[in-house]
């Protein structure tokens, strides 16, 4: 059975700020975000990796840094790129953005997956273009344990898209920073092994 362990980057400041990064923001991680990356590396650095994948963004890049400064192969795909937000990313988290992003996601709850914002993208266009990561995880058996880092909304897709659900059930998937979801691939059928997992992150607490 091939293992493939999918996580969100780690804290940025607009995370921290509550302001909308999509795929047009290319931000660093913050303090905070590079200690989660440290936690995640010192609890999975003994996992044999055989590839790493990361969105085309340096926040995944940086989460996963320690891995690839070890040498394991690794891949940049665009499809892993976060949701573009259009007019919205980079403003300030005021009511009216909150507002507008508690109708888009009405919007697709109700199952209107191609609703976007101006400029931006919908679920659906984001669905698509993930088709294409999931093939290269179904289709290179010589990766058997593979680590992939994305972003917060297009990771929820990918797991619907990865587990047969609807885009309206994106909600049921939580994804805090440097999250832990763990799938297996057999005989076709991608399944999750470990959902939710941040155990990695209970370090950081006790050294608060």
């Amino acid at each position: 059975m091939k293992e493939i362990y999918i996580i969100r980057h780690g804290e940025t400041e607009l995370n921290r700020q509550g302001i909308v990064q999509g795929r047009g923001i290319n931000s660093d991680l913050n303090d905070l975000g590079r200690a989660q990356a440290e936690a995640f590396y010192q609890t999975y650095k003994n996992i044999s990796f055989d590839k790493i994948y990361t969105s085309t963004l340096k926040r995944t890049h940086q989460t996963v840094q320690k891995f690839i400064d070890a040498g394991l192969p690794w891949e940049q795909l665009s499809g892993l790129d976060e949701l573009a937000w259009g007019i919205w990313e980079g403003k300030a988290n005021t009511e009216d953005a909150r507002d507008a992003f508690r109708e888009m996601l009405q919007c697709w709850q109700d199952g209107n997956y191609t609703a976007h914002f101006e400029g931006g993208e919908s679920v659906q266009d984001v669905y698509e273009r993930l088709k294409e990561p999931m093939q290269l995880l179904a289709s290179r058996p010589q990766e058997q344990t593979v680590l992939l880092c994305m972003h917060g909304r297009a990771m929820r897709v990918f797991l619907c898209l990865l587990t047969g659900k609807p885009l309206s059930e994106m909600t049921e998937f939580p994804h805090q920073n440097t999250v832990l979801y763990k799938l297996g691939y057999e005989n076709g059928k991608f399944d999750i092994i470990d959902f939710n997992s941040a155990v990695h992150l209970d370090q950081l607490q006790n050294a608060q």
